[in-house]
């Protein structure tokens, strides 16, 4: 061989070794993709056990629930536990939502019976005259609507045996009163029945969670035909899924116009639709209007110009249809109702239909010899109301209110002007204006309120525009309650913390001196405390451990306490106005501090929650605990 030949056959060998080593070698076990739960665990080992610990906590306090007292919190609690565990155990989940439906049922029929019982004694102290009543709070739709979010079959479920419970409800209620009126097709039309109502107001609130797709198919059902409650579902639709909204809109305008039941109510619902989103009108026979407010639409996307077509297509039709004789008029709004909302949209006929005007103002004069005089002549209020049509937008009705002044002949109707002129201001975000017109009114006590209100109002407009100079100015001088000040000092505090921690941690002092001047027995004590102690963890955690004994015993102190009902109220009540103005916060609960303190050390979380001796405070804690392990993200 020559000494090439042996080169050649040695670099061959070299080259055949690695191949021949791995083909000896065993082959490795295939490697399969790790699943979330032991990712985590090896991210934290301690993860999986405090997890269990916290399935654990949540499974003990729902069998302590079925003992509470207060069949509402026993409801509440269990239906809560499943929502927590759903993600953990199915099983027991579904078999608490049933525990809590029952517990729900029980609940609500002892708060009907107390209702009947407080009507009839009002009834009777007024002595057959006008009384009013607030009914107490129902369990079963929030049992509902925690079940739905979770299950759609376990939320049909409960709504089958609402439905089915409502009807023996029915069957089983006394003869209408004698003097009560009857709810007939003029003054209730295009109502749903309560099963269906039940339906959307589910609907609305799985909206609210982010759950679209869920909320569409509660929904569906309820969709049919034209109705307030539809509608209002359709606009709260829009805001997450416009396409779809309107889709089912133009559905609906297609029924309207071949149902000969359609009348001018319908066509009024259907225009809060495009053009007043925030308020319904429906007028009846003798030309009495009534309407239902509603929050802005949450949504920025524009209206489609052939969809506000199909819309004037669709009114012109049906308000242009024959009219019968008064004997034979069926309709819920009848003629004088027919003229009021051809009244009412002929303005916007004339800003985006104008090829129908004229045939309405044809039926306008036909129908115009049975209309009352303020209709006909422009004076009621409601033909522009909840209307933004472009030359309404340029109105000044503070202006407008302040020419009233002409014809007020008494120091109260003068101070009903200034009330009205406050409040346009206001509701224009013109605060400082507002003021001034406060002021003039002579009724020392509504000025006194409305001044309250307009601060009030000031605290919510500047936390929302993040103005920490006027949040702090308006804590130090307004006229503001205690827990409205100290909410006006957290919230300067939250938007001082990132750049200013010293200054943020001397208004969160100030804020908790102001939270000690709340009387010890009033529960708002509690709640600045809790709104103290919440923005204090993200500046010290330290100094917030430290007071939560202090927070023990305020609560601990009170007999009305929840822990979760914490909202921040403005009122005015005065010459003959009424506004009233609320906004709720997790600070003012015991969930959002105990989220907080349980991501950071559970068991000491856990000690502190269970020192609480009322059940609703400890169960609220609890709770909170529980949740921020097992829905804390990897």
């Amino acid at each position: 061989m020559s000494e090439h030949t042996r080169r050649l056959a040695a670099a061959l060998c070299l080259l055949l070794l690695p191949a021949a080593a791995v083909a000896q070698s065993p082959a490795k076990p295939k490697k399969t993709p790790a699943s979330d739960s032991s990712v985590r665990a090896a991210a934290d080992p301690l993860a999986a056990e405090r997890r269990l610990q916290a399935a654990g906590l949540i499974n003990s306090l729902a069998d302590e629930a079925r003992g509470f007292h207060d069949e509402a919190l026993r409801a509440r609690v269990q239906a809560r536990a499943a929502d927590a565990l759903w993600e953990t155990d199915k099983e027991r989940a579904r078999a608490l939502f049933r525990r809590a439906w029952d517990a729900a049922e029980v609940a609500d029929r002892d708060a009907e019976r107390k209702d009947k019982e407080e009507q009839e004694r009002q009834r009777r102290a007024s002595g057959g005259g006008a009384f009013v009543w607030n009914n107490q709070p129902r369990l079963r739709p929030e049992v509902l609507r925690l079940a739905a979010k979770r299950e759609r079959a376990l939320g049909e479920e409960f709504l089958a045996k609402l439905d089915e419970a409502r009807k023996q409800e029915a069957e089983a209620a006394t003869a209408t009163p004698p003097d009560a009126p009857a709810a007939t097709d003029s003054t209730r039309p295009n109502q749903l029945s309560e099963a269906l109502a039940q339906r959307l107001d589910l609907a609305r609130q799985l909206l609210q969670t982010g759950d679209v797709e869920q909320a569409k198919q509660f929904a569906q059902p309820a969709l049919g035909r034209v109705t307030i409650p539809a509608l209002q579902f359709l606009l709260a639709l829009r805001a997450p899924a416009p396409n779809d909204a309107d889709q089912i809109y133009r559905d609906l305008l297609t029924r309207a116009a071949t149902d000969p039941a359609s009348d001018a109510n319908t066509i009024s619902h259907l225009s809060s639709y495009l053009f007043s989103p925030t308020i319904f009108v429906t007028i009846d026979r003798r030309g009495s209007w009534n309407s239902q407010g509603w929050p802005p639409p949450a949504t920025t996307a524009e209206i489609p110009a052939d969809l506000r077509t199909a819309f004037f297509n669709v009114a012109a039709a049906v308000l242009l249809r024959p009219l019968p004789p008064p004997d034979q008029d069926r309709t819920s709004s009848g003629r004088v109702g027919t003229y009021a909302i051809i009244a009412r949209l002929l303005p916007v006929f004339e800003q985006y239909g104008s090829d129908k005007v004229q045939l309405l103002r044809t039926q306008l004069a036909a129908l115009s010899p049975d209309a009352p005089e303020n209709w006909r002549t422009g004076r009621e209020s409601m033909l522009t109301e909840g209307l933004r049509t472009a030359e309404d937008q340029e109105r000044d009705r503070v202006q407008e209110a302040l020419d009233r002044l002409k014809t007020a002949s008494t120091q109260d109707a003068r101070d009903e002007v200034y009330v009205a002129a406050a409040f346009a201001a206001q509701r224009k975000g013109d605060l400082a204006r507002a003021r001034d017109l406060a002021d003039k009114i002579s009724d020392q006590d509504a000025r006194r309120q409305l001044r309250a209100y307009l601060d009030y109002v000031g605290v919510m407009r500047a936390s929302e525009k993040k103005d920490v100079a006027e949040l702090l100015r308006l804590a130090a001088d307004g006229d503001l309650t205690h827990v409205q000040r100290v909410y006006a000092y957290t919230q300067a505090a939250r938007l001082l913390r990132k750049d200013d921690r010293p200054r943020a941690i001397e208004t969160l002092d100030a804020a908790a001196q102001e939270a000690r001047r709340i009387d010890a027995a009033d529960p708002d004590r509690a709640r600045a405390m809790l709104s103290v102690l919440s923005e204090l963890y993200e500046l010290d955690h330290g100094r917030a451990w430290e007071q939560l004994p202090d927070l023990v015993k305020i609560v601990n102190a009170l007999d009305n306490f929840t822990g979760e009902d914490g909202q921040l109220v403005g009122q005015f009540r005065a010459k003959g106005w009424g506004s009233i103005n609320s906004t709720s916060s997790d600070s003012f609960d015991l969930a959002g501090i105990f989220s907080k303190l349980a991501r950071e050390d559970m068991d000491r979380a856990v000690e502190f929650a269970r020192s609480f001796t009322g059940e609703a405070p400890r169960a609220a804690a609890m709770l909170a605990v529980a949740r921020a392990v097992l829905e804390k993200k990897s």
